[in-house]
């Protein structure tokens, strides 16, 4: 049995439709897509970056209870590299309000950091876990209250 396919006036219409609506979402994709990849990068990106690979080292030199590593990599998360001076204050502009606890997230990160190095040093892989814990929840706590909402403001093409 042939099945014949007869075309109505309308069918050209809706074809023509369909066709420009997939255009302007082809279009509509590439320009977010252009405009994602003209976004500067921030430099902020670059030290989470770099804290999240030393947390990582970290996370592996305690499995193996190397705490030499542990002593050598403390301190660069306790002393991470800041963004530039103007690129804080962008950030400093969009917390508003929220930059003392912001503040305060990176102040506990410091302080626990330095802590994890110290009970490295003595050998103390207990007290190195415990600091590291307190690292890890001051991370985390920092990253659930902005790290979502500093992407869509800064990067987000929309």
């Amino acid at each position: 049995m042939k099945t014949q396919f007869h075309a109505s006036a309308s069918q050209p219409i809706l074809l023509t439709a369909a066709a420009s609506l997939l255009l302007v979402g082809i279009a509509a994709a590439t320009t977010r897509a252009r405009a994602a990849e003209s976004t500067p990068r921030m430099a902020l990106q670059g030290v989470m970056a770099k804290l999240g690979r030393d947390m990582q080292a970290v996370t592996g030199a305690i499995a193996v209870e190397d705490w030499a590593a542990v002593a050598r990599l403390a301190p660069g998360i306790a002393r991470h590299p800041e963004p530039p001076l103007s690129e804080k204050l962008r950030i400093l502009a969009w917390l508003g309000g929220e930059a003392g606890k912001f503040r305060a997230f990176d102040v506990q990160a410091h302080d626990a950091a330095l802590a994890m190095g110290q009970a490295a040093r003595r050998g103390d892989g207990g007290a190195v876990i415990d600091a590291f814990a307190r690292t890890q929840r001051a991370c985390l706590g920092c990253h659930q209250g902005y790290r979502q909402r500093f992407i869509t403001h800064f990067h987000d093409p929309r």
